[in-house]
């Protein structure tokens, strides 16, 4: 074995010595190894690896080690150093290059392309990728495509997405492999694969930025835009159901009914064989628990005390189904907590519908805080999570209460009202008001429903009537004429 002194001068490099051989456990030929200058000796009596490095005009500035024990250390100036192996390559319009994260990766891919393609190396693995690109930036934008080709885990493909944004649109590619890294491949006898990758990489654009030609099989899926239906006709024909990835917001005054009404849309989800998560932070789970099964026995379970066996009934329909997931919780929850618990409902237990009842009470706790703020926060978040996982999302919020009549006093509802944020009528999709009269005798138990915003078709306006069955403790549709229920056949009028 070759001994390798190194002696380190006040310019910051001093020769290394060393031989050329192969390196069997890499698969790396003495050819390889030469080529690249890439050496084998001893540095203070400990068997090393050493890779030589150059500066940008090709002047040897320093030494990269490798130990057995998988050490790493720097000898000469290694600020100096440029992309591993740039030297050996003539920048040309009409060839790819390839980037690697290390030398090993480098010569693996030239290897199996027969030393045809210029490769290079990053000088310090993925934590170097940025700024190794961005000094050669101008010798990269000289080949026809740079062809990003890092570890495949989550490290190596965030640092190539940061590469590249460094690179003139179009100039940068990535490459997919199908184990770790090129090195991996070529010891699993997947080398082929190594020079598919070379050839299939995508061309890189930013996240977020689609191609219109890209999107046929998304334009022809059958993504069900009909949805589930609300239990109540008048809504459902003005709004054309509840889907998935849309963001509903319920609101009205004090004491109207807000709970109640998403309390049965979630028990017609439930119905459905929808799976819900409800987060209800003004009541305890048991009073939601409650609710829900009220609704499938029509009875005001909270008021009214029902048998075991009907209890049981109830529950095994609703909360006891395996489809509904609750929070435990009560009063105020942070933000980012909140959103948290909502992606774990998703993910974790199949919840396609959320339920969160209510969001002033999001940031009711916060001592100083900014409420205006803090709901444009999260209801942002909330709306980027809704298209994220996919989920459909019911919200309830407040309305700030308005000059003269009030809305416990039938006063119509606006998106104006909202309180604590415009964010809350802009993000949404769809946005229904409730009005009802508390102190009416003949109308307190009338809700009109009153659609805000519709972003799916546009109509909005008043969407029938809902009538509070104060024995059931139900709502069922007080007039559906408007909507059709009510035939008119052509026949005479009898009177």
């Amino acid at each position: 074995m070759a001994e390798a002194a190194a002696v380190e001068t006040s310019t910051g490099c001093a020769e290394v010595g060393g031989s050329y051989r192969a390196i069997d456990k890499r698969g790396l030929t003495e050819e390889s190894c030469r080529k690249f200058d890439y050496r084998v000796g001893r540095i203070d009596g400990q068997l090393a690896q050493i890779a030589v490095y150059r500066d940008a005009s090709g002047t040897v500035c320093g030494h990269h080690l490798r130990f057995a024990d998988k050490r790493f250390r720097w000898i000469g100036d290694a600020r100096r150093a440029v992309l591993w192996g740039r030297h050996l390559w003539t920048p040309s319009p009409n060839i790819k290059v390839v980037i690697t994260e290390g030398e090993i990766d480098a010569m693996t891919v030239s290897q199996l392309m027969d030393h045809k393609w210029p490769v290079v190396s990053l000088p310090n693995g993925a934590n170097s990728a940025a700024s190794a690109v961005a000094a050669s930036s101008d010798w990269l934008e000289q080949f026809e495509s740079v062809v990003l080709m890092f570890d495949s885990d989550e490290p190596g493909q965030k640092a190539a997405k940061e590469a590249a944004a460094l690179l003139s649109p179009g100039k940068a590619k990535i490459a997919s492999l199908p184990m770790k890294d090129a090195n991996e491949c070529l010891l699993a006898g997947k080398g082929a694969e190594v020079i598919t990758a070379f050839w299939r990489a995508t061309p890189y654009r930013p996240d977020g930025i689609v191609p219109g030609t890209e999107l046929w099989d998304v334009i022809i899926r059958d993504d069900d835009r009909e949805g589930l239906p609300y239990p109540w006709q008048a809504l459902q024909s003005m709004t054309h159901g509840l889907r998935k990835s849309e963001l509903v917001v319920i609101t009205a005054g004090t004491g109207i009914g807000k709970s109640l009404v998403v309390r049965e849309i979630g028990y017609h989800l439930i119905q459905q064989g929808e799976t819900i998560g409800y987060i209800a932070l003004e009541e305890s789970t048991k009073r939601t628990a409650l609710g829900l099964m009220s609704c499938h026995l029509n009875r005001r379970l909270h008021v009214e005390k029902a048998e075991e066996h009907e209890l049981r009934q109830a529950f095994d329909a609703t909360v006891g189904s395996g489809r509904v997931y609750l929070y435990d919780h009560f009063g105020s929850l942070e933000s980012d907590n909140l959103l948290s618990k909502i992606r774990f409902m998703s993910r974790g237990m199949g919840c396609g519908w959320i339920i969160l009842d209510h969001i002033s009470i999001v940031v009711s706790g916060m001592e100083g805080g900014d409420e205006r703020r803090v709901i444009d926060q999260t209801m942002t978040k909330l709306r980027s999570l809704t298209q994220e996982l996919g989920i459909g999302m019911l919200v309830v919020s407040h309305l700030r209460r308005p000059e003269g009549r009030g809305h416990e006093e039938g006063a119509a509802t606006s998106l104006a009202q909202l309180r604590g944020s415009a964010a809350i009528g802009q993000l949404s999709d769809i946005v229904v008001g409730l009005e009802r009269d508390q102190q009416s005798e003949d109308e307190r138990d009338i809700t009109a429903v009153r659609v805000l915003k519709n972003r799916y078709t546009g109509e909005t306006g008043l969407a029938g009537h809902l009538l509070y069955d104060q024995r059931t403790g139900r709502l069922r549709d007080q007039d559906t004429v408007r909507f059709g229920s009510v035939e008119d056949n052509g026949a005479e009028i009898p009177f």
